[in-house]
């Protein structure tokens, strides 16, 4: 769970002032696109706060690289220009010996990815009150950067903000503070987990009354966000996508070669932590007798991990891989026959839209969007269960099927960035008309 309490483990487009539409999440939709408003986009890109403390950093170079991985295709369209706004927790002691927090001390106050400027003021976390108080003492710690930006160079149109607490909140705060607008982005245990506790969850809503649009990277959050009392109106979907050309089949006999692999190979990729569900496919391949499972991460699990292969007897057909680049993980999906994700609980895993880009296919626990993403049987299998034998059924009904690599990547085509970023830019275009609208009253 993360929460401020614990240090977190965490293309050029056409005239930019065309007409183009906007498919707004309804509620009386099945789908993410229903009702439509006509939207003139401005001449000029959409300048963003993106205000998140997920983000990369040169200490943390993994630390929600998804946000950064949107952001990044976002620029590229040359639609919009971002400033990040990533705060971190202050720490005065910068020493290895202090752990976690140390490396919080190390980040810089400003810095440059991709070409993008990131600011990182600190903000106060106090220990036991933290989860509650958190929204609001980064929002007072952040406030002198944001008028300082407004007033100079690095003025914005809108604050751009991701996972809806405690960042959302208090982008939220700032946004009314300025009187700037402000999008949220929900990205899945801050409602699967955090608005489950009634503190955040009534300064949740509060910030979804104030904001001007909410994104939810799946259907699936979109109606818990709505079962919290958020008006659906309000609410667009806008899933994820996958980088087609990063993520892609290769030689898959050489890679294997390569790994040394023979038989049937499995993948998990993600974080070692409980709610991952790494333990789950080990105890499923110790079901089996020809599977070699292979694990790409880090995490506080790991020894966990490794002793219970031991304890099952499949420590020889387990290889903890640890953290590797975006550019290796393509060739280890390449190398698997299924990617097995057993979940308690997902947003929209990239991993999954990463593997079946590189023609593997995914078995996945059954969490809220598996279904939104192996919506054919050339993506894979959902298990019945969270359960090691609900996983080996299910692989044992991909191996009886066999789909197509070619079939796989295929399904993927669908789920690339273009689509979902044209909707990204349209609903930024729209909420700017909005505040301008309303300025002009």
């Amino acid at each position: 769970m993360r929460n401020t309490i614990e240090p977190p483990a965490r293309v050029a487009e056409s005239e930019h002032d065309s007409t183009v539409t906007l498919m707004a999440t309804s509620a009386a939709s099945d789908h993410s696109v229903s009702g439509t408003a006509i939207v003139r986009e401005p001449a000029r890109p959409v300048r963003l706060l993106v205000f998140t403390s997920l983000y990369p950093n040169s200490e943390q170079p993994r630390h929600g690289i998804f946000v950064e991985q949107r952001l990044r295709h976002l620029t590229a369209t040359g639609r919009v220009s971002a400033t990040v706004v990533a705060p971190v927790p202050w720490f005065p002691f910068r020493s290895r010996g202090f752990g976690a927090y140390a490396v919080f001390a190390r980040v810089p106050a400003r810095e440059e990815r991709h070409g993008i400027q990131i600011l990182h003021p600190r903000y106060p976390v106090i220990p036991k009150v933290g989860m509650n108080a958190a929204a609001g003492l980064m929002a007072r710690a952040v406030m002198p950067t944001m008028r300082n930006m407004a007033a100079g160079p690095d003025t914005f149109d809108l604050i751009d903000a991701h996972y809806l607490y405690p960042d959302g909140v208090a982008a939220a705060r700032l946004g009314v503070a300025m009187r700037k607008p402000v999008v949220i982005t929900a990205r899945g245990s801050d409602v699967n987990v955090i608005a489950c506790h009634e503190s955040p969850r009534r300064q949740i809503c509060w910030a979804a009354g104030r904001a001007a649009a909410i994104i939810a990277v799946s259907e699936a959050l979109q109606q818990k966000i709505a079962a919290l009392g958020v008006s659906p109106q309000k609410i667009t979907t806008l899933r994820n996508g996958v980088d087609l050309a990063a993520f892609r089949p290769l030689d898959r006999a050489a890679i294997r070669a390569q790994l040394g692999l023979q038989g049937p190979v499995w993948l998990a990729v993600g974080n070692l932590v409980e709610s991952k569900g790494v333990h789950i496919a080990i105890a499923a391949l110790a079901q089996t007798r020809e599977v070699t499972l292979l694990i790409a991460g880090a995490g506080p699990e790991r020894n966990a991990l490794q002793w219970l292969a031991e304890q099952l007897g499949v420590a020889g057909r387990v290889r903890f891989i640890g953290t590797v680049t975006h550019g290796e993980l393509c060739a280890y999906y390449n190398a698997a026959d299924a990617m097995v994700l057993a979940s308690s609980r997902e947003g929209m895993p990239n991993v999954v839209l990463e593997s079946l880009a590189c023609g593997t296919p995914v078995i996945a626990a059954p969490f809220d969007s598996a279904a939104e993403l192996l919506s054919t049987p050339d993506a894979g299998e959902i298990a019945e269960s969270r359960t090691a034998e609900a996983v080996v059924a299910a692989w044992r009904r991909l191996e009886c099927r066999r789909p197509e690599r070619a079939a796989t990547r295929r399904h993927a085509e669908s789920l690339g960035w273009a689509p979902v970023l044209d909707a990204q830019c349209v609903l930024y275009a729209r909420v700017q008309t909005d505040a301008q609208s309303w300025g002009d009253r």
